[in-house]
Parts: structure tokens; C-alpha cells; sequence
């Protein structure tokens, strides 16, 4: 029976998801076996979302401009090229999204100078995941913040593959980052399951047609439509176990949504 919202060791949204992990499989169950876990960096892995929701803040602040909760949730997920876009866009500024891309750049790489936290759980999950699975990663922080933090997390070396934010033209919630590190994988959409926090995200790994679950942040939540897409909803990473990862592969959507038209 599948547990309720809110119950304080997350929901499991499948009633197949109760099966013990060494339940029989179907021949293409088995063909579809999970190997890999992908993981998102900031809000999942790094309590930075803060970071990136004030330094916003601050930078539109500095021009005149308010950045608002919405216009925060709207860039979370993405890269840095596309949140830039969207600051041009929202705030109606007169620079190029390339100058506030590198001014967002400079500012946050004194944040993560700092020496910007892990998620609670963070380290051990991957640790625990790395002992089960084939890691990637799948950012859309660009390469020269993410790659020091990783190193200085320790988890570097626990990713087989590591996709950052500055290697797709397309952020979240286009599945372009999730394909990549699929490729790099050398595994198939039904073969991963992907971790995320934010509505991108989600929205990202459904459109790959990935297997899903959300971390859930009470500080940053995903709207419903999106958390809707997450099979596995998880108040906290010590609760990523094995059992949560295969219940994510055998509740993934079959059918992969386009996100452009045809």
C-alpha cells in the first residue's frame, strides 16, 4: 500500500512498488533493468539553491529591478545561459544575456568559494547509489563551479559520467543534459532513474523518458504538475535506497512527451 504525502519517510507512487528488490522479472523487465542513477547537483546534492535564489536577487536588485519567487522557480533546474535569458527577458534589461551570464558567473563563484554545503545525506547517498549503480551527473551549473565543489564534496570519482550546464545549448526542462549523460552512460532511458528537486528537473527526466524521483526541499518546492511526474517522493536522501530507485524504473512513463511541436 502506498504511503501518503507528508508521511515522514516519503511516498512510494506505485503499489508495485511494496515488491522486494529480488522479486522475478519478466524478460523485458529484465532488458529494462536500472543501471544507472543520474544525478542533479544544486538543491540535491549542494544546498545552493539559496545561494543562486540571492545572488538574483541581488544582481537585478543592483539594476532596479526585483526578482521575484516566481521568476526564481521559473530558472531553477536550468543552465546558466538560459537563466541569464530569462533575467533579460523578465527584468527588461539592456544587456545581453552573455554579460549577465559572466556577472552571474563572477558572483557565484565567490559563493561557492565559500564552501557552499552538501544536502543532508548527500554524500552518503551517492556513496550508497555509486555501491549498486552507475553514476552520472547532470547539472546545469556550468563546469567551473560544479566540477571544485564535486572535488570538494568528495564525489568526484563516484561519477562515471558528469554532464554540466555549459555542454547543451537547451537547460532543463529541455532533456537534453539527461540525454547526454545517458550517452556518456551507455545506457537506455528505461535503464536510469534521475534524481531532482526542482520542476525543471522533473519536467527534464520525464521528457527523457527516465524513471523519476524528487527530493523534496520545503524552502523550493516543485509545483504540482510537476512533483505529479515523480514516481518517488522523498522527504530526505537517506531515504534513496535500492528499493526506491527500482520503483522509479517500473513506474516510468512509457511514452516520452516532445517537447517541441512537430
Amino acid at each position: 500500500m502506498s504511503q501518503q504525502p507528508g508521511g515522514g519517510r516519503g511516498t512510494l507512487l506505485s503499489d508495485s512498488a511494496q515488491e522486494p528488490p529480488g522479486s522475478m522479472l519478466t524478460g523485458a523487465e529484465r532488458d529494462a533493468a536500472i543501471r544507472a542513477v543520474v544525478f542533479d547537483m544544486d538543491g540535491v546534492l549542494l544546498n545552493s539553491e539559496g545561494a543562486w535564489l540571492q545572488t538574483r536577487r541581488d544582481y537585478a536588485r543592483s539594476l532596479g529591478r526585483v526578482w521575484t519567487d516566481a521568476d526564481h522557480a521559473a530558472s531553477m533546474g536550468g543552465n546558466l545561459a538560459g537563466g541569464s535569458r530569462l533575467m533579460v527577458e523578465r527584468l527588461g534589461l539592456d544587456r545581453t544575456p552573455d554579460q549577465v551570464a559572466q556577472d552571474m558567473l563572477a558572483r557565484m563563484q565567490e559563493l561557492y568559494a565559500q564552501q557552499l554545503p552538501a544536502c543532508p545525506g548527500a554524500v552518503e547517498a551517492v556513496r550508497r547509489m555509486a555501491a549498486q549503480y552507475r553514476l552520472g551527473l547532470a547539472t546545469g551549473s556550468p563546469r567551473v563551479l560544479a566540477e571544485p565543489a564535486l572535488r570538494r564534496l568528495g564525489l568526484y570519482d563516484s561519477f562515471s559520467v558528469r554532464a554540466y550546464g555549459d555542454m547543451v545549448v537547451r537547460g532543463k526542462p529541455a532533456p537534453d543534459i539527461y540525454r547526454m549523460a545517458l550517452d556518456l552512460l551507455g545506457v537506455k532511458a528505461a535503464q536510469a532513474v534521475g534524481v531532482e528537486d526542482s520542476a525543471n528537473g522533473l519536467r527534464a527526466l520525464h521528457a527523457a523518458g527516465m524513471g523519476r524521483i524528487a527530493v523534496l526541499d520545503p524552502a523550493f518546492p516543485p509545483d504540482p504538475g510537476a512533483l505529479a511526474l515523480a514516481a518517488v517522493r522523498l522527504d530526505h536522501l537517506d531515504q534513496l535506497d535500492v528499493r526506491a530507485v527500482q520503483a522509479a524504473g517500473r513506474a516510468r512513463a512509457d511514452a516520452v512527451l516532445p517537447l517541441d511541436p512537430p
